[in-house]
Order: structure tokens, then C-alpha cells, then sequence
């Protein structure tokens, strides 16, 4: 549900738990009057300091919101982590990097001092942040306020006012920032126009945002740079890497070591209230209250910070799992073909090649570590199956790391003989957009989006190699149809007799789902499916093969039934075949023990399938 701040009730009636939990959090901390207004900038002593919001975004879009999560205070520092942000997406990494260091300075946010090689220490203390405004004012000029306003309101999700009184209160009593200003500028940080990048700087710190725009700022970082409300690619997971990295290290001014081993979440605060963090690929969040403590950082915020992270135990570096879990399935095709059905001699061949081809179906995110897992059993096994499905229709997300491992090990099995059959991911799925990003002219390699359709094309390939492929085939001999198998030849000729040829067209649908079942089909060449309304295929059947075979126990269609190829059958009226079963009862039980069959069979795969994932 994107962008859905209406979290008061659930459909049992009840809160979800982390907005319950949120909502503690306000009730407890809100009576902790602590801290003081900050003073050095004189609009910012007119904040209200009863004001109390916490906003919390996932990463696919539900906000929760308590408080005056709603209330407009300007944002200030917080701005330099997004500005540090949108310098990288519009320079480039070596262009900022040769202007600004990454280091912690272990002096005040606003000191005016630099490295030994004359540079600001990182882009979250002033010296950083001023820079940072430099190199948009050079590409930008006078346009550099908007292209930076504009930026921010993509963070948020919404366009952004700026607070004309704070701005004009920074610029009366900014002359600390003017010393840095010019210090810059003697270095050739600066390039030109010092007062207008600083009213650029001035601007960006009273631009006016509200709780819930910090976490929805922050849940954008913490989705790889894509707004999880909008959509929309603010910046490239890159460029959000270097900034989470920066705001790990510095952005919580000179509390920044104890920020990281009390809450370990990137972050970065403000003195007009305003705290943002992000827990990569989980969660944003945004708080406010105007009461400060010692090192410029918001009282409540902390408080509401520290509180999430214990409870939930969300430190970024206190993380577990099993790479092992990323293989739920591991097997050949004994037992578990497709749904396209076989000629009795087409499925010998595969019962007796079964081991040629295997399936490993994964689940979960897969990174570095879990493809290293997947490649290392591959390669600690005999090449054995000449066939190897990987099916991702499970997968919602792969980085590019575990692609690059996953593109080589399908490189090496190429060049040993084995075809890779990718599954289970559209062609427009962000998760084959990094496979394929990854592979250079790959060697036997397929791509289906249905691990159903690759297993087809796994069992066409064994019987194709071991002689037994039959698609072209036509048989107009009712004593080949498995339904009528052990029917002496005057038997089946006395029902062809009561039979009526047919012939469709490739896409014609032969049978409609709902209608009534007054007939069966004997096919005697080309393809049809069996698929249910919603489009789902349930069979394949080809040449010397029987379907609408239900009718004989059903007064109605369950499926539909489409011509994939030109078809010639044989169509069956139920109520001749009623009577003549009738007439010949002994018939009659060779029949229905012939369906009985046929559905045992069915069951039996669907069982296989169901005890093989059980195993894992």
C-alpha cells in the first residue's frame, strides 16, 4: 500500500504493532522537557518545544506517523547528508572526492579547520556541506537552490517551501559560515561566487519539512535510492552506498562513535529537531522535537532512536543468517515433469534419463554470500546432469555481486557442456535485468519465465538427444488413446463409429470452462492446452492423446481447452458413449479402470512435488 498513512486499524480491528510501539515511545518520552532551543540561530528560539513527531516508512511505501509528525520545522544539517547525495549523482564521486574528504573530524560541526591537505573533513560538518553547495553552484550557477530544493522534494515524495524568516535570521548571523566560506575559497574549494554559494547554503538548511518527509527521505535510501512511496529513482544505489557511509561515520556530529555503538543505523541530525535514519532494505525514520542536548542532537529523537533499535534489536552490524537457506528445493526430474503430457514411449526416455536434468529452485534475496553458497555446491559435485534449472520465481531481489559469481559459474559450466536454463523471472524483472547485465554472450544458457516451461524444454531436449520426439506425429488409431488402452480393435472400432472428426485452429478455443461436458476428444495430431479461465496451464497433450475426459464422471467443464497448433481430432458424443458402454458393460470397466489410471497418475506427480518440498 504506497503512500498509505491511515494505520489506525487493521482489518481485526487492532493496531499493527510497531505503530503501537511507536506510539508508547511518544507517550513516554513526551514529558522529557530536557534540552534547550537552539539559541545561535535566533529564528530558530521561536520553535515550539512541546512539539513531538515520529514517522516511520518501510520499504515498500506503509507510513506510520504519531504526533505532530505533521508539524513544518526547517530541516538544516539533515540537508547535508541529500545535498552530499545529489553533489555525487551530478559531478561524480572523483570530482567531490577531490574537494571533500570522507573522514571523521573529531572537531564541532562548524569548525573551521581542514585536513592537512586543505580539504573539508566530510561533507556532514559545515566546511563539507558548503563545499558540497560549490560544486552544484558550478554546474548550476543561480539554478543551484532549485536543482537542490527540487532533489529533496524527490527524497520526500513532495514539493518543498523554504521558511523565508529562518533563512534571512541564518544569513544575518552567519558570519562563522562566511569564515568558512572564504577559507575554502583561499584553498580553491571554491571555485568563485562565495556569497552565493552560501546563500545556496543558507537556503538549503531552511527549506521546511515535516517528520513524515524525513522518513520517507530516509526510507528512499534505505530502498537503493528508489522513493518507496512514489516509486520514483531519486539517485543510484551507489551513490546511496557513499552516503549512508559518510552518515555512518559523521552524522551525528561529535556523537557520532556513541550513535553508532548505542543505535547502529546511519543517520543524520539537525538543530532545528529534525533527526533521519535508515536501516538498509528495511526501514526510514524521521523524527522531530526542537529540544537539544549537549552536541546539538534532539533529546525525544535520541530517545525514540535508541528505543526502536534495542527493542527490535536493529543494529546494522548485529545481523544473522544462513546461506544455506537459499536453496529450497534440489532435485532431478524422477517423479516430476511438466505439465505437458507424454507418449508412452517419450516417457520412458525420460524416466530412464531422469537424472540428466536438475532443478534448484532458491528463495529470498540472494547476495555475494548466497550465490557463493549455490556455486560451491555446484562445483563440489560431478558435473553429472547435462541439464541445470535454476528457478528464481521465488527470488524478489539479487545484487549485482551474486550475479557477477552466479554469470561466471554459468560461464564455466558452458564451457564443461552443461546448458543453464534460467526460470521463474520475466524479461522484465529488475531481478534478470542484473543477471543478464552480468553475462557477456553466455553459453548454453535459456531464459523462461515459468520453471513449468523449462522443464518442458528440459524433457524436449532428452528426447529429442535419445531418439523419441514425436511432435509431429498423427495417429487417426483410437487404440493408441491411454483411455482405451486393452480395447480389442473391433471395440475401438465400433466407437470411432460413433465418433465425428474435427479440426481447429492454432489459438481456437475447443473447450470453455463452465459449459456443460457433453462430449469427448481424441487427439489425433497437433497440440492443445488444458488451462484453467485465469490462464493458468494445467496440461499439454499431443497426438494419440484424449482430453474433456472428465465429462465421463463430470456434468460440467472445469478448464478451458485452446488448439495450440492446427488440431484433427476425434470428438465423442458422452451420451453415445454412455449407451454403448451400457450395451457392453465389460467395455465399460476396462474404461473406467483406464481413467482411474490416468488420475492416479496425476495425483501421483502432484504428491511427488508436495513430498519434495516438504524435504526442505
Amino acid at each position: 500500500m504506497r503512500g498509505n498513512a491511515d494505520v489506525r486499524t487493521t482489518g481485526y480491528g487492532t493496531e499493527p504493532p510497531l505503530q503501537r510501539f511507536l506510539a508508547s515511545c511518544h507517550q513516554e518520552f513526551k514529558s522529557d522537557n530536557s534540552g534547550e532551543l537552539a539559541d545561535y540561530i535566533p529564528e530558530l528560539k521561536r520553535a515550539n518545544p512541546a512539539h513531538f513527531g515520529i514517522s516511520l516508512v518501510t520499504i515498500d511505501g506503509h507510513v506510520y506517523e504519531v504526533g505532530d509528525s505533521a508539524a513544518p520545522f526547517t530541516i538544516q544539517s539533515v540537508s547535508k547528508a541529500f545535498v552530499f547525495a545529489l553533489a555525487l549523482d551530478l559531478v561524480g564521486e572523483a570530482r567531490v572526492a577531490s574537494a571533500i574528504g570522507v573522514e571523521p573530524s573529531g572537531e564541532a560541526f562548524n569548525s573551521i579547520r581542514l585536513t592537512n591537505d586543505n580539504k573539508p573533513f566530510n561533507p556532514m560538518v559545515n566546511a563539507g556541506a558548503i563545499a558540497c553547495s560549490g560544486l552544484i553552484h558550478e554546474v548550476d550557477g543561480r539554478a543551484a537552490f532549485e536543482r537542490i530544493r527540487d532533489k529533496l522534494g524527490q527524497f520526500a515524495g513532495r514539493e518543498l517551501d523554504v521558511d523565508d524568516a529562518v533563512h534571512a535570521s541564518e544569513t544575518a548571523t552567519g558570519n562563522r559560515n562566511r569564515a568558512i566560506a572564504w577559507l575554502l575559497r583561499n584553498y580553491l574549494v571554491l571555485q568563485d561566487g562565495v556569497d552565493a554559494v552560501l546563500d545556496i547554503y543558507f537556503r538549503q538548511c531552511a527549506i521546511l519539512v515535516t517528520a513524515r518527509d524525513l522518513a520517507v527521505m530516509a526510507a528512499t535510501l534505505a530502498n537503493r535510492g528508489v522513493n518507496p512511496v512514489t516509486g520514483v529513482q531519486v539517485v543510484t544505489p551507489h551513490v546511496v552506498a557513499r552516503t549512508l557511509s559518510v552518515m555512518t561515520s559523521s552524522g551525528m556530529y561529535d556523537y557520532a562513535g556513541e550513535w553508532i555503538y548505542r543505535v547502529g543505523m546511519p543517520a543524520k541530525s539537525g538543530v532545528g529537531g529534525g533527526i533521519v535514519a535508515a536501516l538498509p532494505s528495511q526501514l526510514g525514520l524521521g523524527t522531530f522535537s526542537p529540544l537539544l542536548d549537549g552536541h546539538f542532537n534532539s533529546v525525544r529523537g535520541l530517545k525514540v532512536c535508541e528505543a526502536l533499535s534495542a527493542r527490535f534489536d536493529l543494529h546494522m552490524l548485529n545481523r544473522s543468517g544462513d546461506v544455506r537457506t537459499c536453496i529450497i528445493a534440489d532435485y532431478d526430474i524422477f517423479g516430476i515433469t511438466s505439465r505437458r503430457s507424454r507418449q508412452p514411449h517419450e516417457q520412458q526416455i525420460l524416466d530412464d534419463r531422469h537424472s540428466d536434468t536438475r532443478v534448484i529452485e532458491l528463495v529470498g534475496a540472494l547476495n555475494f554470500a548466497s550465490i557463493d553458497y549455490v556455486t560451491r555446491r555446484l562445483s563440489s559435485e560431478p558435473p553429472g546432469a547435462p541439464l541445470l534449472i535454476l528457478d528464481f520465481h521465488r527470488v524478489p531481489d539479487i545484487t549485482a555481486a551474486g550475479a557477477q559469481l552466479l554469470a561466471e559459474k554459468i560461464a564455466t559450466l558452458g564451457n564443461s557442456g552443461v546448458t543453464t536454463i534460467i526460470s521463474g523471472v520475466e524479461t522484465t524483472s529488475p531481478v534478470w535485468a542484473t543477471i543478464r547485465a552480468q553475462i557477456e554472450e553466455p553459453k548454453r544458457l535459456r531464459h523462461f519465465p515459468l520453471l513449468d516451461d523449462a522443464v518442458e524444454w528440459a524433457e524436449d531436449q532428452l528426447i529429442y538427444r535419445y531418439g523419441g520426439f514425436t511432435e509431429t506425429k498423427e495417429t487417426a488409431h483410437l487404440s493408441e488413446q491411454a483411455l482405451l488402452a486393452d480395447l480389442a480393435p473391433e471395440e475401438t472400432a465400433a466407437l470411432a463409429e460413433l465418433s465425428t472428426p474435427r479440426r481447429y485452429d492454432a489459438g481456437q478455443r475447443i473447450v470453455v470452462a463452465g459449459e456443460p461436458a457433453n462430449s469427448l476428444f481424441f487427439l489425433q495430431s497437433g497440440m492443445v492446452s488444458v488451462k484453467l479461465p485465469s490462464g493458468v496451464r494445467l496440461a499439454s497433450l499431443g497426438p494419440g492423446m484424449e482430453f474433456g475426459e472428465m465429462a465421463i464422471i463430470e456434468s460440467h467443464r472445469s478448464a478451458d481447452v485452446w488448439a495450440d497448433t492446427p488440431v484433427k481430432c476425434l470428438e465423442l458424443p458422452i451420451d453415445s458413449f454412455a449407451d454403448y458402454r451400457q450395451l457392453h458393460p465389460q467395455i465399460s470397466m476396462k474404461i473406467m479402470r483406464n481413467l482411474s489410471a490416468l488420475l492416479a497418475r496425476r495425483l501421483i506427480l502432484a504428491n511427488a512435488k508436495v513430498d519434495l518440498l516438504s524435504a526442505y
